[in-house]
């Protein structure tokens, strides 16, 4: 089976990660069943880590509960090494890392709720995709 290659925005993640009811969700158990190739880095594990303890009580977690969603991330992710060669290209440069692992990774989609912040990923042949769009077949 072909895995499509990609790449989770935060947004997506702590989405997931607050209601089980949603395409975000929906999209995370994808991962656990390896129906994707799910792309990370260091700096954007430290990004969801951090953004997951900032917003731990919305999502009803514990510390540890984080932790451990974390580990379980690093454990099914595929580990992308970024270089930083190429900033900053996207309008919020805080961005940029997400992008990067993208294009390192060689990944077809960039899944996220902010798809105006990633306009530029086509000029790289990366689609940016909503998780609703992802999971209704709405990927070319």
């Amino acid at each position: 089976m072909i895995r499509d290659k990609v790449v989770i925005d935060t947004n997506v993640i702590l989405s997931g990660l607050k209601s089980k009811k949603g395409y975000s969700y929906k999209l995370l158990d994808f991962i656990s069943q390896d129906q994707v190739m799910f792309n990370i880095s260091v700096p954007l594990i430290l990004e969801y880590e951090s953004i997951l303890l900032k917003f731990k009580d919305n999502i009803g977690l514990t510390v540890k509960d984080i932790r451990d969603f974390i580990d379980y991330l690093c454990k099914v992710g595929n580990q992308t090494k970024i270089y930083y060669l190429w900033r900053p290209i996207l309008k919020d440069p805080f961005d940029d890392h997400i992008l990067e692992v993208a294009v390192n990774s060689e990944s077809k989609y960039i899944i996220t709720y902010n798809q105006k912040d990633f306009i530029e990923s086509i000029k790289f042949g990366i689609s940016t995709i909503t998780p609703k769009e992802y999971l209704e077949g709405g990927r070319k």
